[in-house]
């Protein structure tokens, strides 16, 4: 299993593969799964924002695709802020894929800076319940 420390680097790597043109602020994501996965993700912009995909949404697509739905860690890195965490639309987004006590640990250039997890970090999320 991958540790908080290999997914910063995985995110931080991610970061330098984001497209970013228009604001300049690159960032990574990485999320480990459940069966042992690293998938990684980079922002990419679009000239008719707010059309543009977060990196969080990219590695989640990239995971889904490889097969696998449940996050266990996650983390994001942005070389242009102390410590980025995930906007509100992706924090539904890893809500979704996640248990309220995944880990998400938030990086700047020296690593991982803090720790949370995903019900902190969305404490009311939107949930499916039993249909029937």
């Amino acid at each position: 299993m991958a540790t908080a420390e290999e997914l910063f680097e995985t995110a931080r790597a991610a970061s330098a593969r984001a497209y970013a043109p228009y604001s300049k602020f690159p960032v990574g994501a990485a999320l480990l799964t459940d069966d042992g996965q690293v998938f990684a993700g980079a922002n990419v912009e679009n000239l008719a924002f707010p059309e543009g995909i977060c990196a969080e949404g990219v590695a989640i697509g990239h995971m889904v695709m490889g097969g696998a739905l449940k996050i266990k860690a996650a983390a994001v890195y942005a070389p242009r802020l102390a410590l980025c965490p995930p906007c509100g639309g992706c924090r539904q987004k890893l809500a979704e894929f996640s248990d309220p006590d995944t880990k998400v640990y938030l990086c700047d250039d020296g690593g991982v800076r803090e720790t949370v997890t995903v019900a902190e970090l969305l404490p009311h999320a939107f949930a499916t319940g039993e249909i029937g």
